[in-house]
């Protein structure tokens, strides 16, 4: 069952600060999506870059350039955040950050030394901006539907799939053509 908590523990500091990845989901005040998607509540995951712990209130991380910019807008618009990091071994945890985020030029940023200290290995993108969550509420459940997999290595910037960008279908291998037979 979840467990709602005022602000960030102990138990899910530990979980944030080892996770190789986090989720950050956030959406405008209106929910209803425009005919390009516009409004609609956007998800996106952050990998290689850490979530770090301003206080039991606060959380932060340093975004790059890439697809869009659906969290800056939204928390323009003074819409909620959720961050959700989750554990992928045996000792399945899920830990949610609900709030409301604030984005800062990191020329304009009183932490961007905090998240220079520690930028993404790999990622060749340019870094963006400041993004910084007041945490609202936390929320811990038990992750009985992740699965347990491994994690094998950051991915590379020459390493990013491109093959669904476009809108093209993926190329067809003999192997996944057997596959789909059977």
């Amino acid at each position: 069952m979840a467990r709602f908590y005022p602000s960030i523990t102990d138990q899910q500091a530990d979980l944030i600060k080892t996770a190789p990845l986090f989720f950050v989901a956030s959406t405008g005040p209106d929910l209803s999506p425009g005919p390009d998607g516009e409004g609609a509540v956007n998800i996106s995951p952050k990998g290689g870059v850490p979530l770090h712990i301003i206080d039991r209130n606060h959380v932060a991380f340093l975004d790059y350039k890439g697809s869009g910019n659906e969290t800056a807008r939204h928390a323009s618009l003074g819409g909620p955040i959720t961050v959700m990091v989750s554990t992928f071994d045996e000792n399945a945890a899920i830990v949610r950050l609900y709030g409301h985020a604030k984005v800062t030029p990191l020329d304009e940023s009183p932490i961007a030394d905090l998240l220079l200290g520690s930028p993404a290995e790999g990622i060749s993108l340019p870094q963006r901006q400041a993004i910084e969550i007041s945490v609202e509420k936390t929320m811990t459940s038990c992750g009985y539907g992740v699965p347990i997999m491994e994690f094998v290595k950051d991915r590379t910037t020459t390493e990013r799939g491109r093959e669904y960008k476009d809108g093209t279908p993926p190329k067809v291998t003999q192997t996944s053509a057997n596959a789909s037979a059977n």
